[in-house]
């Protein structure tokens, strides 16, 4: 069972004081050897995940993300992210939605589901929230999800979408442009030698929701299957 550790912990928090290519390259070794600890702490998730739900991502080394920031664009040009993060891709157009890691000192996270949606699946979303929305409804309402995820999450628009009715009872959740949960977790649950089944679990548990939204996106107004 792989173990994030505070080697992992305290070069994050010391790269966070120290946002700079000349203590990065001083500290090349402590890098690779957080990096070897998160590529085995991601390949036991992903491991974990697979007895559960079938993804593309082929191991835990393609499931992280370069520590290295992208400045072109960005106010911020500090060039490196103090955090781990990572993502596993659901396989087949029959599985939507993803699921992603975050490891931080004091802001560790999981996240799942559609953070930017195609305006055409938008819309079909809205489409089917618009005829139909006790499905997620059973979902977002359902106890187990409210004792782990609390509420769905994500960016709102602050009045109906175009084309749709402001007075409609569902408008709350046609609003919605991303369709997120989050969980986030205490720096003494990362650091436990459990911490890979705790992540697992907290997938798995996202699965519902998911799948609400597979249903969506995979089926046409009269439930014919469209994939």
């Amino acid at each position: 069972m792989a173990q994030i550790t505070t080697l992992t912990f305290d070069f994050l928090k010391d790269l966070k004081e120290n946002n700079h290519k000349e203590w990065f390259q001083e500290n090349k070794d402590r890098y690779e050897a957080s990096r070897e600890e998160m590529i085995a702490f991601a390949d036991d998730v992903l491991n974990k995940v697979r007895e559960f739900d079938m993804i593309d991502t082929p191991s835990g080394k393609k499931s992280l993300y370069r520590i290295y920031r992208d400045v072109r664009f960005s106010k911020d040009k500090t060039p490196y992210k103090s955090h781990w993060s990572g993502s596993f891709s659901r396989a087949g157009a029959e599985r939507r939605g993803g699921m992603y890691f975050g490891i931080e000192p004091n802001n560790t996270m999981i996240g799942g589901g559609f953070w930017g949606p195609n305006k055409e699946d938008l819309l079909h979303i809205r489409r089917q929230l618009e005829a139909d929305a006790s499905p997620l409804e059973e979902v977002l309402h359902s106890a187990e999800f409210k004792d782990y995820f609390g509420m769905m999450e994500g960016e709102q628009l602050k009045t109906s979408p175009k084309g749709f009715d402001k007075t409609h009872p569902n408008v709350a959740l046609l609003r919605y442009k991303q369709y997120l949960v989050m969980k986030k977790f205490t720096d003494q649950e990362v650091l436990s030698p459990h911490f890979s089944s705790m992540l697992a679990e907290g997938f798995q548990k996202m699965l519902p929701f998911l799948n609400c939204f597979t249903e969506y996106l995979t089926t046409d107004m009269n439930g014919e299957l469209i994939v």
